[in-house]
C-alpha cells in the first residue's frame, strides 16, 4: 500500500528570501533579497528590491523550480 504524505498544516506556502548586499538601481533602497520565482518563462533565480520589487539580477534556474528528482542526484 503507497505511504502519502500529511498535508500541509500551514495555511500559506514560503519561500525563504536571502539577503543580499547592495543597493537597488531603480529606486536606492539597500533592501535586495534572492528568491526563486516562477514566471510565463519558467523557473528564475531573482534579486529583488524588497521595496519597490524591481529585479536587479535574473537568471533561469532549475527545470522543476525547487523540486528535486532522485534521478538527478545519480
Amino acid at each position: 500500500m503507497p505511504v502519502y504524505n500529511p498535508r500541509p498544516t500551514e495555511p500559506t506556502l514560503f519561500v525563504e528570501r536571502v539577503a543580499v548586499d547592495g543597493a537597488c538601481t531603480r529606486c536606492g533602497a539597500a533592501r535586495l533579497e534572492s528568491y526563486p520565482v516562477l514566471s510565463e518563462g519558467g523557473w528564475f533565480d531573482v534579486v529583488k528590491c524588497a521595496g519597490c520589487l524591481y529585479s536587479v539580477e535574473r537568471t533561469p534556474g532549475p527545470r522543476l523550480g525547487p523540486i528535486e528528482l532522485l534521478s538527478d542526484r545519480i
